[in-house]
């Protein structure tokens, strides 16, 4: 750089700062103290049930107490025995396995294990896969 000028340097000041103490710093035993000494207001706010357990555990509430007088036996409608039958027949009249059946319709072997073991919850789109890929009438009359 020899034919630009005379080189300057700059000697301002450079001053590095900490970050401001974020909510939880501020509410430190350390920082409290710091502010009592100087002299600063201080506001101190108890609240209602904190650092207790009294909301969870006291009593039931209304939703469990409804939940607990409710007589109906609250389950998930699950495959019937004449569908797995109609499944597994079907299977076996195509001489397929069942990784090879969840192959055709690009499910995971384990759903058409649930629906052949009566686990599964009954799913409309995967019903008409199976009705499709073994050739079979799976719902409504037979």
């Amino acid at each position: 750089m020899a034919g630009i000028g005379p080189m300057t340097q700059d000697w301002e000041p450079v001053v590095i700062r900490k970050k401001t103490p974020n909510a939880a710093a501020k509410r430190d035993e350390k920082t409290v103290n710091a502010a009592r000494r100087s002299g600063a207001d201080i506001e101190s706010v108890r609240k209602y049930n904190a650092g207790t357990n009294k909301a969870a555990s006291s009593g039931t509430s209304l939703n469990t107490k409804r939940l607990d007088d409710d007589t109906e036996n609250l389950a998930h409608e699950r495959v019937p025995t004449e569908l797995k039958k109609a499944i597994m027949h079907a299977r076996g009249e195509k001489k397929l396995t069942q990784s090879q059946l969840a192959q055709l319709i690009n499910e995971k072997p384990q759903v058409i294990q649930e629906y052949e073991s009566g686990k599964a919850i009954p799913n409309q789109q995967i019903l008409s896969k199976l009705e499709r890929a073994l050739g079979a009438k799976l719902r409504g009359k037979k």
